[in-house]
């Protein structure tokens, strides 16, 4: 009988313990067992899943993705018994690992997750804050918080809430450099600018007589690829910066930051998505954390449109 599932578990075994010897400890069976599990099932597919040495062994890039998904394959399967025994009632359960930019992850993610762990004792959490993109599969990873405009991919996403952008500076810099009034007044000023996205290195505003948007090049001393170096910076008086007003809200409250050039504000929105690999059947632990946060961001002071 062809025991499909039984060879995934023996493959994902060696491939989270990097060792043959390893995995058969875990699963009682000899190294040569597991080796002979694990080319079965490359001779099958017709590529290798695994780079063999004397020192060390490691993915091949299909080994990744077959990783990935048989992963979620078992997953599915325990879930599924967990339903039936459990008379249909799902129950979120297991390890979730989320990965948020730093400062949506400081700001708003991490006072949320008590909460959550306590709504769901059973889950347990891997999160990790990183402003880079990265691979949900490469690096194994169940949802990412990302901010922008999705790409077409075969992820999916949930759109968790929209910012406006907005430009800011501290009252101690524009004491010393004076306040713009207008856009052009920008050319005497430090401004930030972001190193990962050229666009935004071209600030667009709005004609408050006709309401056509234009966009004017900024240029400042200091280039960043994280909307909270460059609140910090403008915290420190060093320029102005134009960042979701997440970044900035409790500083423009606090009269920290001041915004400026309002009247000339295009009113453009910066979403922040919640992104997942796609699939049929979603795990409940993933389905449950993404539908918490969309529930208590708002709560939390991030209501769906800050305004």
């Amino acid at each position: 009988m062809d025991n499909r599932t039984g060879e995934m578990e023996v493959f994902v075994s060696a491939a989270e313990l990097q060792s043959f010897s390893a995995a058969g400890r875990r699963l009682k069976l000899s190294p040569s067992a597991v080796s002979k599990l694990v080319t079965r099932i490359e001779d099958r597919l017709g590529t290798r899943l695994f780079v063999r040495s004397t020192r060390m062994m490691t993915l091949t890039p299909e080994g990744e993705v077959y990783l990935a998904r048989a992963r979620r394959i078992l997953a599915d399967i325990a879930e599924t018994e967990q339903i039936v025994a459990s008379g249909g009632k799902v129950v979120p359960r297991g390890l979730l690992r989320v990965n948020s930019s730093v400062g949506f992850g400081e700001r708003h993610l991490l006072p949320l997750i008590p909460a959550f762990l306590e709504l769901y004792p059973e889950v347990r959490l891997d999160i990790s804050l990183t402003d880079g993109i990265i691979g949900l599969i490469e690096e194994r990873t169940d949802i990412a918080i990302r901010s922008g405009a999705m790409d077409d991919s075969s992820l999916k996403a949930r759109k968790l809430l929209e910012s406006r952008r907005v430009i800011v500076g501290s009252p101690a810099y524009l004491e010393a450099k004076g306040m713009p009034k207008t856009p052009q007044d920008l050319a005497s000023h430090n401004c930030f600018s972001f190193n990962f996205r050229r666009t935004l290195n071209e600030w667009p505003f709005r004609n408050p007589g006709t309401s056509d948007v234009y966009r004017i090049h900024v240029a400042g001393n200091t280039a960043v690829n994280s909307g909270m170096i460059m609140r910090q910076l403008c915290l420190a008086g060093s320029g102005l910066g134009r960042v979701g007003q997440f970044h900035v809200q409790p500083d423009i409250k606090a009269g920290r930051l001041i915004p400026l050039l309002e009247a000339f504000n295009p009113e453009d929105l910066e979403e922040i998505h919640a992104v997942f690999a796609g699939h049929e059947h979603l795990a409940a632990r993933i389905r449950a954390f993404i539908d918490f946060l969309a529930q208590n961001l708002s709560k939390n002071g991030m209501p769906k449109l800050l305004s």
